[in-house]
């Protein structure tokens, strides 16, 4: 088992490595700055499935690190939960093939309440419906699941949470984030007395 771990963390460090790096990441980080930071909207992210919970976990480290976001479970938005959106927001959606149906729904529903409503796109493929009709698109680089049988999202949701990651650290340069913003932002716990220990100092 030793060494099918070490070829696990093996292929999982390649996929983040081959990560396609271009310009969108800049166009990306633009977007939510200019959207949040300065027309103050909100980040408002939605995925199906594990790409959901990937979604949910952007949303939340967003919060904590001065932009207001939000997750929107793609199949609630039908039942009402699009009443979240707002004129100055901006879509995530996360979709490792870009077609998964109920995100493709969210698109049209979010356009039909605001035309003018930017997405950013994190998908395995390009040129899939979501990609092409997104302002920006991320690719992960397609990479294989580790899973044994090829089918489990697991380097895929590796790879969409480095992405996330990214747009969060990039966020944060261009806004200026301080450490006093985030112990402002995040009281409790471990976090929370560290940040305000260094507030201090």
């Amino acid at each position: 088992m030793i060494e099918s771990v070490k070829k696990i963390l093996q292929q999982e460090a390649e996929a983040v490595l081959n990560i396609p790096v271009t310009d969108a990441f800049e166009k990306a980080v633009d977007l939510i700055v200019e959207r949040v930071n300065v027309k103050r909207g909100k980040l408002v992210t939605s995925g199906m499935g594990k790409a959901g919970q990937i979604a949910m976990n952007i949303a939340t480290t967003f919060c904590s690190t001065g932009i207001p976001s939000v997750f929107l479970h793609p199949s609630e938005a039908q039942h009402g939960d699009l009443g979240i959106m707002q004129d100055n927001d901006i879509l995530l959606l996360i979709s490792n093939s870009g077609k998964t149906r109920e995100i493709v729904e969210l698109t049209a529903l979010a356009h039909n309440l605001n035309p003018n409503l930017p997405f950013i796109v994190i998908t395995s493929n390009p040129d899939s419906p979501l990609a092409l009709e997104s302002d920006v698109c991320l690719c992960t680089g397609n990479p294989g699941e580790v899973c044994a049988i090829g089918m489990t999202p697991t380097t895929s949701t590796t790879v969409m949470t480095v992405i996330g990651d990214i747009l969060v650290v990039e966020t944060m340069k261009k806004t200026g984030f301080t450490i006093a913003d985030y112990s402002k932002r995040h009281h409790g716990g471990y976090l929370g007395e560290k940040s305000r220990e260094l507030c201090e100092k």
